[in-house]
């Protein structure tokens, strides 16, 4: 079993590669075309952006802290924070405000 999950997660780091460089050397190519045509290249508003939170969030939505008595609610919710910081949804910078507000 080891040496399956090795070999699936050798894949998927290659294949998070493969898709890496692909997109960088696509991106290179249309601003060189742009160039070559006369126009300047605007890169594309990523797809996740529409869902990031906004500069400065208004203060009324903003969620209570949790209270003490309810640790598992907290931690639950720092789990989350971490995976979004993981997937790059949020900034380092908006994970330790939001850390903060729930511990305190």
């Amino acid at each position: 079993m080891p040496g399956l999950l090795r070999g699936v997660a050798r894949t998927a780091v290659v294949a998070g590669t493969a898709t890496a460089v692909s997109n960088r050397v696509t991106r290179r190519q249309r601003g060189r075309w742009a160039a070559q045509q006369g126009y300047a290249y605007q890169e594309p508003e990523p797809r996740y952006a529409r869902y990031a939170p906004s500069a400065q969030p208004p203060q009324a939505a903003e969620p209570a802290a949790a209270p003490a008595s309810d640790m598992g609610s907290t931690i639950d919710r720092l789990k989350q924070l971490g995976e979004l910081k993981a997937q790059g949804v949020i900034t380092e910078a908006e994970f330790e405000e939001q850390k903060h507000r729930l511990l305190g």
